[in-house]
């Protein structure tokens, strides 16, 4: 950005905030009607184009909204992640009836794999207990395993065109700099007021386009509302918008520490197989690694380059991993250990590995 454009962006943002001195307009006043208008303009022009926005199937809703719990847009669309979902599984009865390793597998790379099986249980519960039909209602799809309010909501206003409220980051940003609202927003108190104000803002009968008011709000997070150097000159409810200073808000709770932990695996090959177990945590339940490596089991410390073969490091919430991988000497390659298998090379892409034993697997053969 040139110096004269960040100049003409500061004196628009300032001017902007003259005006807000002078007069800020409540965007309640008449109901929050003149506040959607403008944002719906602005959205009809301006909407990005995605699969689960040319749809009202609500299955296909929920799939795109679990995929993109924890995930970037970009990751599930560029990498194909949602049309493959999609082909392979096109309803609830098919997921219903797929193989659980099948579905992992497809959910390969996405991680956080207890969406996939919270999709599965979700299609298997609409197939036996409410005879093939998707529940209509905000209350009824919540009870869907794995499907909170904002799941919910969306679910129901985007293919059911419902007037539920939706809460995710991306509209906790706008609504906390709309209303200067200077809590902390993932702290109880704080979320059910920025609930409270977005259930106030969205139209109040079914079929009063909800689907594209929601639509629009997140998108205005996602392009103009961003965290960092949002742009204000440019945003089409700025006249609403009370804060002056947006990089501020929202506010938030301190951040949890970062916990360093350190994971020590086995690398065992013979000839055309290689030594794997099954994850016995609940967060990859169902998923393959390399067999872990109690320290009991070796007087080696990591430290020990001799037995290394590989370090890699990776992320997960708040854990930051260090990952030894050991080579394998004597009885560490003792297949008799519950769980370990010996799996031939040629089978390693049906399986469903976690993403750090695949990347080491890929760095090792």
């Amino acid at each position: 950005m040139t110096c004269d454009v960040l100049d003409d962006r500061l004196a628009a943002v300032s001017h902007l905030n003259q005006q807000k001195a002078k007069q800020s307009r409540d965007s309640l006043a008449d109901g929050g009607r003149a506040f959607r208008k403008s944002l719906l303009n602005w959205f009809a022009i301006n909407a990005k184009k995605y699969p689960w926005r040319s749809t009202r199937d609500p299955y296909a809703i929920l799939v795109s909204e679990l995929m993109l719990q924890q995930t970037q847009v970009v990751t599930v669309l560029e990498r194909g992640f949602y049309d493959r979902w999609m082909k392979r599984f096109p309803d609830t009865q098919t997921l219903a009836c797929a193989p659980p390793q099948e579905v992992l597998k497809l959910w390969e790379g996405l991680g956080y794999y207890s969406r996939a099986r919270n999709l599965q249980a979700a299609a298997r519960l609409i197939e036996t207990e409410l005879e093939g039909e998707f529940p209509g209602s905000v209350s009824e799809i919540k009870k869907l395993p794995g499907v909170g309010p904002y799941t919910a909501g969306a679910v129901a206003s985007f293919a059911f065109d419902h007037p539920a409220a939706i809460v995710d980051g991306n509209v906790a940003r706008v609504l906390a700099r709309v209303f200067d609202f200077d809590q902390a927003v993932d702290s109880s108190g704080g979320l059910k007021t920025i609930w409270d104000l977005a259930g106030q803002l969205m139209p109040r009968r079914k079929n009063a386009k909800s689907r594209e008011y929601n639509s629009a709000l997140m998108e205005l997070g996602q392009t103009l509302c961003k965290r960092a150097a949002p742009l204000c000159d440019r945003c089409p409810v700025a006249r609403f918008c009370v804060t002056r200073d947006p990089e501020s808000l929202p506010v938030k709770k301190t951040r949890q520490k970062t916990v360093l932990l350190e994971e020590d695996v086995l690398f065992a090959r013979r000839k055309d197989a290689i030594l794997l177990e099954l994850e016995s945590g609940s967060r990859r339940k169902g998923l393959w690694k390399l067999p872990a490596l109690n320290r009991a089991e070796t007087n080696k410390r990591p430290s020990d380059q001799e037995r290394i073969l590989l370090t890699l490091k990776y992320s997960i919430t708040k854990y930051r991993v260090s990952l030894y991988v050991h080579q394998v000497k004597g009885s560490l390659a003792d297949v008799s250990e519950q769980g370990r298998q010996w799996v031939d090379l040629t089978e390693l892409e049906t399986l469903t590995l976690g993403a750090p034993y695949r990347r080491v697997l890929e760095k090792l053969l």
